[in-house]
């Protein structure tokens, strides 16, 4: 399966969802003095999660051109690059959780055919201000059970601070000024090392992890 075989598979299956497509923004974002370049698939929809409506309406799909360069030291590796397209799925106050959850699930196993048992996610744990994500430890629980598995905390569903589990383009919260959109995130891995019958006793941040989908 090629990339471009993966894009395809990704728009089309959001729009059966009831997604518009909308083109990739230019790398050299306009209208933007906060950055050189384009380096999310968020970036260019700021206004819209803010509340502006957006003419193709509250559902979006897109494969967005990214560049970053802040961690261009590790370039090089299985999961660190500088230019790439961001696939992503945009609710503009329309869905959320409870609907978001399982898409990416069918999606990773059915439409790519990725073998579930090798899934693992992490979630939000909590601070003094934001409590624990227990709506989507639950989601992922019923969607796991519906292949089978058994998902338990500590063994396939992790909870991490908001260093790792927390959404914003400018990282953790004491960071993101007034006014951007962030939150807690969920995040899927795929275990490259995987073996059946294996107890999964391991953190989920190592290195045969990789970080599919946030």
């Amino acid at each position: 399966m090629t990339s471009q075989d993966v894009r395809s598979k990704y728009i089309s299956f959001f729009v059966r969802h009831g997604h518009k497509e909308i083109p990739s923004a230019r790398l050299v974002p306009e209208n933007d003095p906060t950055t050189l370049f384009t380096s999310s698939g968020m970036q260019p929809l700021i206004p819209y999660l803010l509340g502006a409506p957006h003419p193709l309406g509250k559902r979006l799909v897109n494969s967005q051109k990214s560049f970053r360069a802040q961690d261009i030291e590790e370039v090089g590796d299985n999961r660190h690059t500088t230019f790439f397209e961001m696939l992503g799925n945009w609710s503009l106050g329309d869905y959320f959780k409870k609907e978001q959850l399982p898409w990416i699930f069918k999606f990773l196993t059915q439409e790519l055919g990725l073998d579930p048992h090798r899934l693992y996610v992490s979630v939000f744990a909590g601070n003094e201000s934001v409590p624990k994500d227990e709506e989507s430890i639950n989601i992922w629980k019923d969607v796991f059970s519906g292949v089978g598995i058994d998902a338990k905390e500590g063994e396939r569903i992790f909870t991490y601070p908001a260093k790792k589990n927390w959404w914003s383009r400018s990282g953790e919260p004491e960071n993101m000024p007034p006014g951007e959109p962030g939150g807690p995130d969920s995040e899927v891995f795929f275990d490259f090392l995987w073996k059946s019958l294996t107890p999964y006793l391991c953190s989920i941040r190592r290195k045969p992890m990789v970080l599919l989908r946030n």
